[in-house]
Protein backbone atom coordinates (compact mmCIF):
# COMPACT_ATOMS: atom_id res chain seq x y z
CA UNK A 1 0.00 0.00 0.00
CA UNK A 2 2.85 2.29 0.50
CA UNK A 3 4.61 2.51 -2.66
CA UNK A 4 0.55 2.07 -4.32
CA UNK A 5 -0.22 4.95 -2.24
CA UNK A 6 2.96 7.24 -3.67
CA UNK A 7 2.95 6.43 -7.47
CA UNK A 8 0.28 9.27 -8.05
CA UNK A 9 2.56 11.83 -5.83
CA UNK A 10 5.72 11.62 -7.58
CA UNK A 11 3.67 11.47 -10.99
CA UNK A 12 2.61 14.55 -10.30
CA UNK A 13 6.00 15.88 -8.70
CA UNK A 14 7.95 15.00 -11.85
CA UNK A 15 5.12 16.00 -14.56
CA UNK A 16 4.80 19.80 -12.98
CA UNK A 17 8.39 20.30 -13.03
CA UNK A 18 10.77 20.46 -15.53
CA UNK A 19 11.88 17.06 -17.13
CA UNK A 20 14.87 15.63 -15.37
CA UNK A 21 18.56 16.85 -16.74
CA UNK A 22 19.15 14.38 -19.58
CA UNK A 23 22.97 14.36 -18.92
CA UNK A 24 22.69 13.96 -15.54
CA UNK A 25 23.55 10.43 -14.18
CA UNK A 26 21.87 9.17 -10.93
CA UNK A 27 23.95 5.96 -10.53
CA UNK A 28 26.87 6.28 -8.52
CA UNK A 29 26.52 10.24 -8.44
CA UNK A 30 28.13 11.66 -5.42
CA UNK A 31 27.25 14.94 -3.06
CA UNK A 32 30.08 16.72 -5.00
CA UNK A 33 28.24 15.40 -8.83
CA UNK A 34 24.66 16.82 -7.27
CA UNK A 35 26.44 20.19 -5.92
CA UNK A 36 28.21 20.99 -9.29
CA UNK A 37 25.27 20.10 -11.61
CA UNK A 38 22.70 22.75 -9.05
CA UNK A 39 25.82 25.47 -9.26
CA UNK A 40 25.69 25.30 -13.03
CA UNK A 41 21.81 25.47 -13.43
CA UNK A 42 22.07 21.92 -15.19
CA UNK A 43 19.39 20.88 -12.15
CA UNK A 44 16.93 21.85 -9.70
CA UNK A 45 16.80 20.16 -6.19
CA UNK A 46 13.67 19.11 -7.04
CA UNK A 47 14.92 17.11 -10.54
CA UNK A 48 17.47 15.49 -7.94
CA UNK A 49 15.05 14.44 -5.75
CA UNK A 50 12.56 13.31 -8.37
CA UNK A 51 15.07 11.18 -9.64
CA UNK A 52 15.89 9.53 -6.59
CA UNK A 53 12.34 8.81 -5.97
CA UNK A 54 11.15 7.48 -9.34
CA UNK A 55 14.25 5.16 -8.88
CA UNK A 56 12.89 3.68 -5.59
CA UNK A 57 9.12 3.70 -7.15
CA UNK A 58 11.13 1.92 -10.46
CA UNK A 59 12.75 -0.61 -8.13
CA UNK A 60 12.52 -1.46 -5.15
CA UNK A 61 9.13 -3.84 -5.03
CA UNK A 62 9.14 -4.73 -8.79
CA UNK A 63 12.88 -6.36 -8.08
CA UNK A 64 12.17 -7.17 -4.36
CA UNK A 65 14.71 -5.53 -3.15
CA UNK A 66 12.91 -4.30 -0.49
CA UNK A 67 15.49 -1.80 1.44
CA UNK A 68 12.82 0.98 1.26
CA UNK A 69 10.42 0.98 4.57
CA UNK A 70 8.79 4.56 4.24
CA UNK A 71 9.13 7.59 1.72
CA UNK A 72 9.22 11.19 3.09
CA UNK A 73 6.59 12.43 1.36
CA UNK A 74 7.94 15.92 2.27
CA UNK A 75 10.69 15.55 0.49
CA UNK A 76 10.06 17.34 -2.48
CA UNK A 77 8.34 19.91 -0.58
CA UNK A 78 12.08 20.24 1.49
CA UNK A 79 13.74 19.91 -2.48
CA UNK A 80 11.84 22.99 -3.14
CA UNK A 81 13.14 24.89 -0.13
CA UNK A 82 16.56 24.55 -1.29
CA UNK A 83 15.67 25.67 -4.50
CA UNK A 84 14.64 28.72 -2.95
CA UNK A 85 17.61 29.27 -1.01
CA UNK A 86 19.85 28.46 -4.52
CA UNK A 87 17.46 31.25 -6.04
CA UNK A 88 17.49 33.70 -3.57
CA UNK A 89 21.56 33.37 -2.89
CA UNK A 90 21.08 32.09 0.06
CA UNK A 91 24.12 30.70 2.63
CA UNK A 92 23.84 26.55 1.80
CA UNK A 93 24.71 23.91 4.57
CA UNK A 94 27.58 21.93 3.68
CA UNK A 95 25.42 18.49 1.82
CA UNK A 96 22.79 20.68 0.30
CA UNK A 97 19.87 18.77 -1.84
CA UNK A 98 22.05 15.70 -0.68
CA UNK A 99 19.04 12.69 -0.71
CA UNK A 100 19.85 10.21 2.02
CA UNK A 101 18.69 7.35 3.33
CA UNK A 102 18.30 6.97 6.94
CA UNK A 103 17.73 3.35 8.52
CA UNK A 104 14.34 2.70 10.58
CA UNK A 105 15.71 2.87 14.02
CA UNK A 106 16.90 6.73 13.84
CA UNK A 107 14.24 9.33 15.25
CA UNK A 108 12.30 11.49 12.59
CA UNK A 109 9.91 13.16 14.08
CA UNK A 110 8.04 13.58 10.49
CA UNK A 111 8.49 9.89 9.23
CA UNK A 112 7.92 6.68 11.86
CA UNK A 113 10.62 4.90 13.88
CA UNK A 114 9.89 1.46 13.70
CA UNK A 115 13.02 -0.05 14.61
CA UNK A 116 11.82 -3.05 12.06
CA UNK A 117 8.90 -3.92 14.63
CA UNK A 118 5.44 -3.88 13.99
CA UNK A 119 4.64 -3.10 17.64
CA UNK A 120 6.32 0.48 17.03
CA UNK A 121 4.89 0.84 13.12
CA UNK A 122 3.09 4.07 13.72
CA UNK A 123 5.54 5.45 16.42
CA UNK A 124 6.20 9.47 15.43
CA UNK A 125 8.96 10.54 17.96
CA UNK A 126 8.94 13.55 18.98
CA UNK A 127 11.95 15.13 17.60
CA UNK A 128 14.60 14.16 15.65
CA UNK A 129 17.29 12.03 15.92
CA UNK A 130 20.96 13.91 16.92
CA UNK A 131 22.29 13.01 13.44
CA UNK A 132 19.19 13.59 11.51
CA UNK A 133 18.65 17.04 12.81
CA UNK A 134 22.37 17.31 12.33
CA UNK A 135 21.89 16.21 8.41
CA UNK A 136 18.90 18.62 7.94
CA UNK A 137 20.64 21.63 9.64
CA UNK A 138 23.41 21.06 6.59
CA UNK A 139 20.03 20.97 4.22
CA UNK A 140 20.36 17.24 3.28
CA UNK A 141 17.26 15.86 2.44
CA UNK A 142 15.95 12.68 4.50
CA UNK A 143 14.49 10.80 1.30
CA UNK A 144 13.19 7.88 2.99
CA UNK A 145 13.76 5.48 5.90
CA UNK A 146 15.17 1.80 5.42
CA UNK A 147 14.32 -2.03 6.65
CA UNK A 148 16.64 -3.24 8.93
CA UNK A 149 16.65 -6.35 11.05
CA UNK A 150 14.41 -6.65 14.00
CA UNK A 151 15.52 -4.51 17.03
CA UNK A 152 18.41 -4.46 15.30
CA UNK A 153 19.04 -8.14 16.36
CA UNK A 154 20.35 -9.99 13.75
CA UNK A 155 24.11 -9.82 11.76
CA UNK A 156 23.17 -12.20 9.61
CA UNK A 157 20.11 -10.74 7.62
CA UNK A 158 17.33 -8.10 7.13
CA UNK A 159 14.25 -9.24 8.09
CA UNK A 160 11.34 -6.99 10.20
CA UNK A 161 8.26 -7.64 11.27
CA UNK A 162 7.24 -4.39 9.89
CA UNK A 163 8.54 -4.92 6.11
CA UNK A 164 10.00 -8.17 5.37
CA UNK A 165 12.98 -9.24 4.06
CA UNK A 166 15.84 -7.31 2.74
CA UNK A 167 17.66 -8.62 -0.58
CA UNK A 168 21.26 -7.90 -1.74
CA UNK A 169 21.20 -5.58 -4.40
CA UNK A 170 23.75 -7.56 -6.28
CA UNK A 171 22.33 -10.70 -6.12
CA UNK A 172 18.65 -10.84 -5.11
CA UNK A 173 19.15 -14.42 -3.74
CA UNK A 174 21.63 -13.65 -0.95
CA UNK A 175 21.96 -11.78 2.46
CA UNK A 176 22.99 -7.97 2.51
CA UNK A 177 23.98 -8.75 5.84
CA UNK A 178 22.01 -7.10 9.02
CA UNK A 179 21.03 -5.59 10.82
CA UNK A 180 21.34 -2.10 8.30
CA UNK A 181 21.14 -4.08 5.10
CA UNK A 182 17.93 -1.92 3.97
CA UNK A 183 20.51 0.95 3.98
CA UNK A 184 23.29 -0.89 2.22
CA UNK A 185 20.89 -2.29 -0.57
CA UNK A 186 19.41 0.78 -0.83
CA UNK A 187 22.53 3.12 -1.11
CA UNK A 188 24.10 0.30 -3.36
CA UNK A 189 21.18 0.26 -5.74
CA UNK A 190 21.80 4.51 -5.86
CA UNK A 191 18.04 5.29 -3.91
CA UNK A 192 19.77 8.07 -2.49
CA UNK A 193 23.17 9.65 -2.93
CA UNK A 194 24.48 8.29 0.81
CA UNK A 195 22.79 6.25 3.56
CA UNK A 196 23.27 5.98 7.51
CA UNK A 197 22.73 3.05 9.24
CA UNK A 198 24.13 1.48 13.31
CA UNK A 199 26.41 -0.54 14.58
CA UNK A 200 26.71 -2.41 17.78
CA UNK A 201 28.87 -5.75 16.66
CA UNK A 202 29.02 -5.50 12.77
CA UNK A 203 25.60 -3.69 11.32
CA UNK A 204 27.17 -0.73 9.65
CA UNK A 205 30.55 -2.80 8.22
CA UNK A 206 28.94 -5.96 7.62
CA UNK A 207 25.99 -4.68 5.30
CA UNK A 208 28.74 -1.95 3.79
CA UNK A 209 31.26 -5.29 2.85
CA UNK A 210 28.07 -7.13 1.40
CA UNK A 211 27.04 -4.34 -1.15
CA UNK A 212 30.58 -2.81 -1.87
CA UNK A 213 30.50 0.35 0.00
CA UNK A 214 32.74 2.41 2.73
CA UNK A 215 31.44 1.80 5.94
CA UNK A 216 32.59 3.57 9.54
CA UNK A 217 32.01 2.92 12.95
CA UNK A 218 33.72 5.43 14.98
CA UNK A 219 35.28 6.15 18.25
CA UNK A 220 33.16 5.45 21.17
CA UNK A 221 32.75 9.15 22.36
CA UNK A 222 33.24 10.68 19.07
CA UNK A 223 29.38 10.65 17.74
CA UNK A 224 26.03 10.54 19.36
CA UNK A 225 23.90 7.99 19.69
CA UNK A 226 20.95 10.11 20.88
CA UNK A 227 17.16 9.18 19.15
CA UNK A 228 18.82 5.95 17.66
CA UNK A 229 16.62 3.12 18.89
CA UNK A 230 19.32 1.42 21.21
CA UNK A 231 20.27 -2.65 21.18
CA UNK A 232 23.32 -2.21 23.70
CA UNK A 233 24.09 1.51 24.86
CA UNK A 234 27.79 0.63 25.78
CA UNK A 235 28.33 -0.34 22.43
CA UNK A 236 25.84 1.18 19.43
CA UNK A 237 27.13 3.20 17.17
CA UNK A 238 25.66 5.51 14.17
CA UNK A 239 27.04 6.81 11.25
CA UNK A 240 27.64 6.95 7.15
CA UNK A 241 27.41 3.86 4.63
CA UNK A 242 28.09 5.74 1.45
CA UNK A 243 29.31 4.45 -2.38
CA UNK A 244 32.85 6.53 -1.85
CA UNK A 245 35.03 7.54 1.04
CA UNK A 246 34.62 11.53 0.23
CA UNK A 247 30.91 11.10 0.85
CA UNK A 248 31.77 9.25 4.15
CA UNK A 249 33.90 11.73 5.06
CA UNK A 250 31.47 14.54 4.48
CA UNK A 251 28.48 13.42 6.30
CA UNK A 252 30.98 12.58 9.29
CA UNK A 253 32.21 15.80 9.01
CA UNK A 254 28.47 17.03 9.71
CA UNK A 255 27.32 14.17 12.49
CA UNK A 256 30.42 13.89 13.98
CA UNK A 257 31.01 15.41 18.23
CA UNK A 258 29.45 16.53 20.91
CA UNK A 259 26.14 15.96 21.97
CA UNK A 260 24.46 16.80 25.92
CA UNK A 261 21.81 14.52 24.91
CA UNK A 262 24.80 11.64 24.81
CA UNK A 263 26.87 11.80 27.92
CA UNK A 264 29.31 9.12 26.21
CA UNK A 265 30.85 12.26 24.02
CA UNK A 266 31.98 13.51 26.92
CA UNK A 267 34.94 11.32 26.34
CA UNK A 268 35.55 12.99 22.86
CA UNK A 269 35.64 16.54 23.76
CA UNK A 270 38.61 18.37 21.40
CA UNK A 271 38.98 15.28 19.75
CA UNK A 272 37.38 15.44 16.68
CA UNK A 273 39.36 16.96 13.13
CA UNK A 274 38.19 19.96 12.14
CA UNK A 275 37.66 18.79 8.09
CA UNK A 276 38.06 14.72 7.69
CA UNK A 277 38.35 16.16 4.06
CA UNK A 278 41.36 17.53 4.83
CA UNK A 279 43.16 14.07 4.96
CA UNK A 280 41.61 12.12 1.68
CA UNK A 281 45.25 12.02 -0.15
CA UNK A 282 45.66 9.33 -2.77
CA UNK A 283 49.08 9.16 -1.73
CA UNK A 284 48.45 8.91 1.74
CA UNK A 285 49.66 5.00 1.93
CA UNK A 286 53.34 6.43 0.92
CA UNK A 287 55.01 5.16 3.93
CA UNK A 288 52.14 4.19 6.47
CA UNK A 289 52.71 1.35 8.34
CA UNK A 290 49.52 -1.89 8.40
CA UNK A 291 49.97 -4.67 10.26
CA UNK A 292 48.72 -7.44 9.06
CA UNK A 293 46.18 -9.42 11.44
CA UNK A 294 46.85 -12.72 10.07
CA UNK A 295 44.34 -14.33 12.92
CA UNK A 296 41.32 -12.83 11.07
CA UNK A 297 42.17 -13.79 7.60
CA UNK A 298 43.58 -17.62 7.19
CA UNK A 299 41.18 -19.11 9.49
CA UNK A 300 40.15 -22.56 8.59
CA UNK A 301 36.43 -21.70 7.42
CA UNK A 302 37.78 -18.59 5.20
CA UNK A 303 36.39 -18.30 1.59
CA UNK A 304 39.26 -19.07 -0.80
CA UNK A 305 38.19 -16.52 -3.31
CA UNK A 306 37.67 -13.76 -0.53
CA UNK A 307 40.89 -14.88 0.64
CA UNK A 308 42.72 -14.07 -2.09
CA UNK A 309 41.16 -10.33 -2.91
CA UNK A 310 43.04 -10.08 0.66
CA UNK A 311 45.73 -11.24 -0.83
CA UNK A 312 45.65 -8.60 -3.60
CA UNK A 313 44.84 -6.04 -1.54
CA UNK A 314 47.68 -6.63 0.63
CA UNK A 315 49.91 -6.29 -2.71
CA UNK A 316 47.95 -3.14 -4.02
CA UNK A 317 48.89 -1.05 -0.30
CA UNK A 318 52.44 -2.33 -0.69
CA UNK A 319 52.43 -1.28 -4.23
CA UNK A 320 50.97 2.08 -2.80
CA UNK A 321 54.01 2.59 -0.66
CA UNK A 322 52.54 1.15 2.36
CA UNK A 323 54.56 -1.01 4.98
CA UNK A 324 53.01 -4.38 5.79
CA UNK A 325 54.14 -5.54 9.35
CA UNK A 326 53.33 -9.26 8.43
CA UNK A 327 54.38 -10.59 11.99
CA UNK A 328 51.65 -8.07 13.49
CA UNK A 329 49.55 -10.31 16.64
CA UNK A 330 47.83 -9.21 19.60
CA UNK A 331 48.46 -10.62 23.13
CA UNK A 332 45.93 -12.64 24.26
CA UNK A 333 43.39 -12.23 21.22
CA UNK A 334 41.98 -15.57 21.37
CA UNK A 335 41.24 -15.28 25.05
CA UNK A 336 39.49 -11.59 24.53
CA UNK A 337 37.50 -13.17 21.83
CA UNK A 338 36.06 -16.12 24.01
CA UNK A 339 35.52 -13.62 26.53
CA UNK A 340 32.01 -12.84 27.68
CA UNK A 341 32.53 -9.07 27.86
CA UNK A 342 28.61 -8.24 27.28
CA UNK A 343 25.70 -8.08 29.41
CA UNK A 344 22.18 -7.95 28.07
CA UNK A 345 21.10 -4.28 28.63
CA UNK A 346 18.62 -4.27 25.61
CA UNK A 347 15.22 -4.03 28.06
CA UNK A 348 16.63 -1.43 30.33
CA UNK A 349 17.87 0.64 27.11
CA UNK A 350 14.64 -0.16 25.02
CA UNK A 351 12.71 1.36 28.20
CA UNK A 352 14.47 4.62 28.40
CA UNK A 353 14.12 5.01 24.48
CA UNK A 354 10.18 4.50 25.08
CA UNK A 355 10.09 6.79 27.48
CA UNK A 356 11.40 9.62 24.89
CA UNK A 357 8.43 9.09 23.31
CA UNK A 358 6.18 10.33 25.95
CA UNK A 359 2.16 9.52 26.19
CA UNK A 360 2.66 8.70 22.30
CA UNK A 361 4.72 5.61 22.79
CA UNK A 362 2.74 2.47 21.66
CA UNK A 363 4.33 0.26 24.39
CA UNK A 364 6.46 0.62 27.64
CA UNK A 365 8.50 -2.52 27.60
CA UNK A 366 9.89 -4.15 25.14
CA UNK A 367 8.54 -7.41 26.50
CA UNK A 368 5.28 -6.51 25.59
CA UNK A 369 6.34 -7.25 22.43
CA UNK A 370 7.08 -10.73 23.36
CA UNK A 371 4.18 -11.84 25.09
CA UNK A 372 1.67 -10.20 22.33
CA UNK A 373 3.62 -12.15 19.60
CA UNK A 374 4.20 -9.48 17.47
CA UNK A 375 7.66 -10.42 16.01
CA UNK A 376 9.12 -12.19 13.20
CA UNK A 377 10.42 -15.13 13.61
CA UNK A 378 13.82 -14.39 12.95
CA UNK A 379 13.61 -12.29 16.09
CA UNK A 380 12.00 -14.48 18.95
CA UNK A 381 15.78 -15.71 19.87
CA UNK A 382 16.81 -12.13 20.14
CA UNK A 383 13.60 -10.92 22.30
CA UNK A 384 14.62 -14.20 24.27
CA UNK A 385 18.32 -13.31 25.10
CA UNK A 386 18.49 -9.26 24.60
CA UNK A 387 14.84 -9.10 26.51
CA UNK A 388 15.80 -10.78 29.90
CA UNK A 389 17.74 -8.17 31.59
CA UNK A 390 15.50 -6.11 34.09
CA UNK A 391 14.09 -3.16 33.26
CA UNK A 392 14.26 -0.18 35.99
CA UNK A 393 17.65 -1.49 37.51
CA UNK A 394 20.33 0.82 35.62
CA UNK A 395 22.78 -1.95 34.57
CA UNK A 396 25.76 -1.24 36.41
CA UNK A 397 23.60 -1.62 39.32
CA UNK A 398 22.62 -5.53 38.72
CA UNK A 399 23.78 -8.12 39.92
CA UNK A 400 26.75 -8.99 38.71
CA UNK A 401 27.13 -5.83 37.45
CA UNK A 402 27.41 -4.69 33.73
CA UNK A 403 29.85 -1.92 33.48
CA UNK A 404 29.56 0.90 31.05
CA UNK A 405 32.25 1.74 28.59
CA UNK A 406 35.38 2.87 29.67
CA UNK A 407 35.02 1.31 33.35
CA UNK A 408 34.47 -2.29 32.00
CA UNK A 409 37.42 -4.25 32.76
CA UNK A 410 38.01 -6.95 30.46
CA UNK A 411 36.96 -4.08 27.61
CA UNK A 412 40.04 -2.34 28.83
CA UNK A 413 42.16 -4.55 28.85
CA UNK A 414 42.00 -6.14 25.22
CA UNK A 415 41.65 -2.07 24.08
CA UNK A 416 45.25 -2.12 26.35
CA UNK A 417 46.53 -5.02 24.37
CA UNK A 418 45.58 -3.97 20.66
CA UNK A 419 46.68 -0.45 21.11
CA UNK A 420 49.96 -2.03 22.96
CA UNK A 421 50.41 -4.12 20.04
CA UNK A 422 49.95 -1.33 17.40
CA UNK A 423 52.88 0.60 19.68
CA UNK A 424 55.06 -2.57 19.74
CA UNK A 425 54.90 -3.28 15.99
CA UNK A 426 54.87 0.77 15.45
CA UNK A 427 52.00 0.89 13.01
CA UNK A 428 49.39 3.27 12.19
CA UNK A 429 46.27 1.02 11.18
CA UNK A 430 45.49 -2.90 11.08
CA UNK A 431 43.99 -4.63 8.11
CA UNK A 432 41.96 -7.69 7.83
CA UNK A 433 38.86 -8.94 5.32
CA UNK A 434 35.64 -7.21 7.35
CA UNK A 435 34.32 -10.77 6.27
CA UNK A 436 36.38 -14.20 5.10
CA UNK A 437 33.25 -15.17 3.31
CA UNK A 438 30.85 -14.02 0.48
CA UNK A 439 27.10 -13.20 1.26
CA UNK A 440 25.34 -16.36 2.59
CA UNK A 441 22.03 -16.86 0.11
CA UNK A 442 18.67 -16.17 2.12
CA UNK A 443 17.67 -19.60 2.79
CA UNK A 444 21.02 -20.70 4.32
CA UNK A 445 21.45 -17.08 6.16
CA UNK A 446 21.92 -18.65 9.80
CA UNK A 447 23.54 -22.27 8.59
CA UNK A 448 26.13 -20.04 6.41
CA UNK A 449 26.88 -17.20 9.20
CA UNK A 450 30.22 -17.52 9.52
CA UNK A 451 33.85 -15.32 8.77
CA UNK A 452 32.28 -12.42 10.63
CA UNK A 453 35.23 -10.59 11.60
CA UNK A 454 33.35 -6.78 11.97
CA UNK A 455 32.14 -8.73 15.99
CA UNK A 456 35.83 -9.52 16.95
CA UNK A 457 37.47 -5.95 17.86
CA UNK A 458 36.03 -2.34 17.17
CA UNK A 459 32.90 -3.42 19.51
CA UNK A 460 34.44 -4.88 22.76
CA UNK A 461 37.62 -1.79 22.17
CA UNK A 462 35.32 1.16 21.33
CA UNK A 463 37.92 1.46 18.86
CA UNK A 464 37.20 2.91 15.18
CA UNK A 465 37.38 0.26 12.11
CA UNK A 466 36.09 1.06 8.51
CA UNK A 467 35.44 -1.04 5.45
CA UNK A 468 36.15 -0.13 1.91
CA UNK A 469 35.57 -2.23 -1.04
CA UNK A 470 38.27 -4.61 -1.82
CA UNK A 471 36.55 -6.58 -5.14
CA UNK A 472 34.13 -9.17 -6.08
CA UNK A 473 34.38 -12.99 -5.63
CA UNK A 474 32.39 -15.71 -7.52
CA UNK A 475 31.56 -13.15 -9.70
CA UNK A 476 29.80 -10.60 -8.47
CA UNK A 477 29.68 -10.96 -4.88
CA UNK A 478 31.30 -7.99 -2.76
CA UNK A 479 33.82 -8.19 -0.26
CA UNK A 480 35.49 -5.71 1.83
CA UNK A 481 38.74 -4.65 3.54
CA UNK A 482 38.88 -3.45 7.16
CA UNK A 483 41.22 -0.53 8.65
CA UNK A 484 41.73 0.12 12.53
CA UNK A 485 43.10 2.06 14.01
CA UNK A 486 43.71 3.58 17.79
CA UNK A 487 41.01 5.58 19.30
CA UNK A 488 40.10 8.65 18.12
CA UNK A 489 42.60 8.95 14.80
CA UNK A 490 39.56 8.10 12.35
CA UNK A 491 41.43 10.51 10.00
CA UNK A 492 44.12 7.77 9.28
CA UNK A 493 40.97 5.48 8.05
CA UNK A 494 39.76 8.07 5.92
CA UNK A 495 42.71 8.84 4.58
CA UNK A 496 44.13 5.30 4.40
CA UNK A 497 40.68 3.88 2.78
CA UNK A 498 40.42 6.91 0.30
CA UNK A 499 44.20 6.46 -0.68
CA UNK A 500 43.31 2.36 -1.31
CA UNK A 501 39.53 3.07 -3.07
CA UNK A 502 41.40 5.82 -5.44
CA UNK A 503 44.11 3.26 -6.30
CA UNK A 504 41.87 0.02 -7.27
CA UNK A 505 38.56 1.42 -8.23
CA UNK A 506 37.01 -1.62 -6.64
CA UNK A 507 33.24 -0.18 -6.62
CA UNK A 508 30.95 -0.57 -9.36
CA UNK A 509 27.39 -0.84 -9.18
CA UNK A 510 25.01 -3.37 -9.12
CA UNK A 511 23.49 -4.43 -12.89
CA UNK A 512 20.15 -4.79 -12.03
CA UNK A 513 19.46 -1.14 -10.99
CA UNK A 514 20.81 0.58 -13.85
CA UNK A 515 19.82 3.99 -15.33
CA UNK A 516 16.49 4.33 -15.81
CA UNK A 517 14.08 6.09 -18.56
CA UNK A 518 12.61 8.38 -15.00
CA UNK A 519 9.55 10.23 -16.73
CA UNK A 520 8.34 7.03 -19.08
CA UNK A 521 8.98 4.41 -15.93
CA UNK A 522 6.69 6.46 -13.74
CA UNK A 523 3.87 6.97 -16.74
CA UNK A 524 4.02 2.82 -17.24
CA UNK A 525 3.75 2.77 -13.11
CA UNK A 526 0.53 4.90 -13.50
CA UNK A 527 -1.68 3.03 -15.87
Amino acid sequence: MLYKSLIAFVFFAINTNTLHAENFKFVEATIDDIHIALDAGEMSCRQVVSGYLDRILTYDQDKKLNAISFINQKALEKADGIDKKIKLGKELGSLYCAPILVKDNYDTHDIPTTGGSIALKESYPPDDAFMVEKLRDADAIIIAKTNMAEWAFSPRQTISSSFGTTANAYDLNRVPAGSSGGTASGTAANFGVAGMGSDTGNSIRGPSSHLALFGIRSTIGLTSRDGVIPLAWDRDIAGPMTRTVRDGAKIFNVVAGYDPKDPMTELGKGKRKDDYTKYLNKNALKGMRIGLLRALVFTEDADPEVTQLFVNAVEDLKEAGAVIVESFEINNLDAHRSSPNFCSRFRYDMRQYLKTLGDNAPIKDVMEVYSSGQYSASAKVGLERFGAGPIDIHPRDDIPPCLEFPNHLGRNAFKDDVEGAMDKYNVDVIIYPSWTNPPALLSRADADYKGDNSQIIAPATGLPAATVPMGFSHGNLPAGLQFLARAYQEELLFAATYAYEQRTKHRKPPKIFSEIQRVKAIMEKSK
